[in-house]
């Protein structure tokens, strides 16, 4: 988020999808259901080698269970946050060549992780055919300035450092905090920052103005997944305790909301790329507006580097994560200053992209986000 402005002189690019396919080696497009198969064994051997540990960490000293369970959550977290990757990869139909394989794998993983599968699949597919579309996108859709009530604030371009808020830092962490924790959950229950014409909408209606008529079945399909993962706690909770289910479940829920969140946020949002009005926009500008960000070996790893290869994902959304490393190392050639990617501290990054990217101007073909800052004094 350094100083240059990103508007002066800017283009939209020009690209096409066959241009883009064509600099990437053509195995990347190929899918394996055993290999795919292979990491939901890795991640659930990983879930259940932590929850077993945690089971004991009632024997540790007193003073060192607190600092055991925040470990615990923390590392059980980022572990189910790869099982929903794979089975948002099910969702795109990367995860098999067969759809029945998808579905069942991603229905299954997904319901486990309270999240409905077909519901969601849906308005993530009309996301990834919006993206970047100020008006059809699906997920963190800038809220104009006159939206946001702010019509007699500065409007202040977010690539700029050098200004003064009237916010305190603190409030904008406590908005991190929310958003990261309850955005998910507020999503699908009120389409918390959809589009204009979902709001409000639930994800867990079958009547709702988000799905087909079509599609009520699948909706209801979802309902039932989850309906089954609630029995299946209450059970838990019946058998252990409503305790313990909080502690091995209920925390590291939080911990997956958290990532979901704030990955897909910083994803889509950031001051130095655009997005675009119906007169400018293309499927493919709009996938271009993704940001690529390294969150280390480990984390990209147990992510299945969902945050590292995001870009390749948009573009080509049916190639499996394990090939999306290698693709993107040919596409951050071939786009050149189109290919955007974050290299900034995670929490700082996350910190200051709240900050500082408030909102957008009403009117516009190409837009970028602003905020009420004002210069520094001399």
């Amino acid at each position: 988020m350094g100083a240059v402005d990103p508007e002066k002189d800017f283009v939209p690019p020009s690209f096409t999808v066959k241009e883009l396919r064509d600099c990437i080696p053509k195995h990347c497009f190929e899918r394996n259901t055993l290999r795919s198969f292979s990491y939901i064994a890795y991640d659930l051997c990983g879930v259940a080698a932590l929850a077993f540990c945690a089971s004991y960490i009632h024997a540790l000293p007193v003073y060192l269970q607190a600092l055991a369970w925040i470990a615990y959550w923390v590392c059980q977290g980022v572990v189910c946050t790869g099982l929903w990757v794979i089975a948002h990869e099910c969702g795109h139909g990367a995860f098999s060549p067969s759809r029945s394989v998808n579905n069942i794998t991603g229905w299954i993983l997904h319901s486990a992780l309270l999240v409905p599968y077909y519901a969601w699949r849906h308005t993530h597919s009309q996301h990834h055919k919006n993206t970047a579309n100020i008006n059809r996108d699906e997920v963190f859709v800038p809220r104009t300035k006159s939206f946001r009530g702010l019509n007699d604030k500065p409007s202040t371009p977010s690539w700029r450092l050098d200004t003064v808020f009237e916010e305190s830092p603190m409030y904008h962490v406590a908005k991190v905090v929310a958003q990261s924790l309850f955005g998910w959950p507020l999503y699908l229950y009120r389409n918390a920052s959809g589009p204009k014409y979902a709001r409000g909408a639930s994800h867990f209606n079958p009547k709702s103005v988000l799905f087909r008529s079509d599609q009520v079945w699948q909706i209801i399909a979802s309902d039932i997944g989850l309906a089954i993962t609630a029995l299946v706690l209450a059970y838990a909770s019946f058998v252990w305790s409503v305790g313990a289910v909080v502690r091995f479940y209920g925390v590291p829920y939080l911990m997956v909301n958290f990532w979901l969140v704030s990955i897909t946020y910083l994803q889509h949002s950031s001051p130095r790329v655009p997005h675009y009005n119906d007169d400018e926009w293309t499927f493919l500008r709009g996938a271009l507006c993704t940001i690529d960000h390294d969150y280390g070996w480990v984390l990209n790893t147990c992510l299945h580097h969902i945050n590292d290869s995001h870009v390749a994902h948009h573009v080509f959304s049916l190639m499996p994560h394990y090939h999306a490393v290698e693709a993107t190392k040919h596409l951050k050639a071939k786009l050149g200053k189109y290919y955007y990617h974050n290299d900034t501290n995670f929490l700082v990054a996350l910190y200051r992209t709240m900050r500082y990217c408030q909102f957008v101007d009403d009117t516009g073909s190409v837009l970028f986000y602003r905020n009420t800052s004002v210069p520094k004094a001399e």
